[in-house]
């Protein structure tokens, strides 16, 4: 980024309302009514619940502090209309976080979480709305030339990852979330290597400080698929599939390659003029 695009892009940073945990104001749900063993019953009701509450909010005021998760919900988000970032509380728990947990283990899960949802404000989407949420370019015409040039690569990256025989991710749907989990795991490993205040990391069990970082990352994205379950994350979700974003951003992280002594010919290694730097 150039001077005047930074200055803007540490002007929305600024403005950044992070939620977490729980809202300060619950939704009621007392009208609703759940019956044991009716599950279909259930779920039409809790529709109709749900339907009803919106219809009735049309001319409310704008009530920004919504969640739009429970917090029952291993999971996050970013909202660029209202830039704000929420961590609902089934998060914060392992293996995204653990407060007994080794630091470089937590920054390589919540920290990367973190980072990825922060930078959703400035990938290929979000970066097109201002700190209030305004929808508006407040980039430099040749750093959004520069920008989109990295993206394009990154994007080429990801569609050569094959998910079952002749399906692979495609990497123009799945482009913002993979430009948060590499810019969000760079800037997490920034953060672990800034809390060490200079000191070196200790070993553990054998790992060093950005091992146990990576493996804290990759761990995090552990899963398990039918194959039907997968092809229809290829086909349809913004997500790429675990196993990709454990991979897609690291092999672009340097770092990655120096922790576990990455060479050339191994089946992950990027040279390195072919690795996305995004920031």
């Amino acid at each position: 980024m150039s001077e005047t695009t930074r200055a803007k892009a540490l002007e929305k940073l600024h403005q950044f309302t992070p939620y977490i945990g729980y809202p300060d104001k619950w939704l009621d749900y007392s009208a609703l009514e759940i019956a044991e063993g009716d599950a279909i019953g259930n779920n039409q009701r809790a529709t109709a619940f749900e339907w009803n509450r919106e219809l009735k909010r049309i001319d409310d005021p704008v009530v920004k502090d919504e969640w739009g998760m429970t917090p029952p919900t291993v999971n996050a988000y970013y909202n660029p209309n209202y830039n704000k970032i929420v961590f609902p509380a089934a998060i914060l728990q392992a293996p995204f976080f653990d407060p007994n947990a080794d630091d470089a283990v937590n920054y390589g899960g919540i920290g990367a979480v973190i980072g990825h949802e922060i930078s959703h404000g400035f990938d290929d989407q979000g970066s097109k709305y201002t700190g209030s949420g305004k929808l508006e370019n407040w980039w430099t015409e040749e750093d959004r030339k520069n920008f989109d040039a990295r993206t394009t690569a990154l994007s080429a990256q990801y569609d050569s990852y094959e998910a079952l025989p002749g399906l692979f991710v495609i990497g123009k749907n799945t482009l913002g979330e993979n430009i948060a989990d590499l810019a969000g795991s760079t800037i997490a490993l920034k953060a672990y290597r800034l809390s060490l205040n200079g000191k070196k990391a200790p070993v553990l069990d054998g790992f060093t400080g950005d091992q146990r970082f990576f493996l804290g990352f990759g761990q995090i994205w552990r899963a398990k698929y039918r194959d039907a379950a997968l092809r229809t994350q290829v086909l349809s979700n913004e997500h790429s599939p675990g196993m990709f974003r454990a991979i897609g951003p690291t092999r672009n992280i340097d770092a990655w390659y120096a922790a576990f002594g990455v060479k050339p010919g191994e089946k992950y290694y990027l040279a390195p003029d072919k690795r996305v730097r995004l920031w």
